[in-house]
């Protein structure tokens, strides 16, 4: 069976590096494809599905804004299980300020590059990084995005709008995420203090979930 990794934000799939799923799942990232002009977010998603081989039972497994991607593709594709980690599935549980940000269009208003060029500080705190390699790799992360692909897919989330949730769709979220955390949202599983960045911190919990998730359909 394929698992389809779709990372996040400004990301790319070092963020999965420390994840270890059972032997027989055949691990497939995906990489992201240049934005279209004014693309929605359901519209990237759709021309990403097209990298999916549907002719072999396959799941979804995304994070953060990679789990918006694979929610949307979810609504396509019809995977055996989708997996959303640190990620958001539902437009109305994005942070208000995310949605007042979308209708007033204000990240139009800012260059593309002094949208990448946040305090370094400011995206440790966010993120929740502690350690010298955790610090690193973000910043590694964060120097290798296209501040272009980085406006686009800001602007696709705070105008993202999905009421629906696909079938057979798993959250996975941290009580200390500083930036897609909501209380009233319904996940499934909780990390206890877990961050942003818990796909990386908190890789062995994690990946034991995914594996029971799995289990069956293996």
């Amino acid at each position: 069976m394929n698992a389809y990794f779709i990372s996040g934000l400004g990301a790319d799939r070092r963020i999965f590096s420390k994840i270890k799923i059972d032997s027989r799942i055949n691990i497939i990232h995906i990489d992201w494809i240049p934005p279209q002009k004014e693309e929605t977010l359901p519209h990237y998603a759709k021309r990403l599905s097209e990298i999916v081989n549907t002719d072999q039972p396959y799941i979804l497994i995304g994070v953060s804004f990679g789990g918006m991607i694979a929610v949307e593709m979810a609504k396509i594709l019809k995977p055996l299980l989708t997996i959303a980690i640190s990620s958001t599935a539902l437009s109305k549980e994005l942070p208000i300020l995310y949605r007042l940000a979308g209708k007033l269009k204000l990240i139009k208003l800012l260059p593309s590059r002094l949208i990448k060029s946040s305090n370094r500080l400011s995206q440790n705190f966010f993120f929740g990084v502690k350690t010298t390699a955790e610090k690193k790799l973000l910043s590694n992360i964060v120097n290798d995005t296209d501040p272009v692909f980085l406006k686009w897919a800001i602007t696709s989330i705070i105008t993202w709008q999905n009421m629906i949730k696909p079938d057979n769709l798993v959250q996975i979220h941290g009580t200390s995420d500083k930036i897609l955390y909501c209380k009233n949202a319904n996940v499934d599983f909780v990390i206890d203090k877990g961050t942003h960045f818990m796909v990386y911190q908190n890789a062995k919990e994690i990946s034991e979930i995914i594996d029971n998730l799995i289990l069956k359909y293996l």
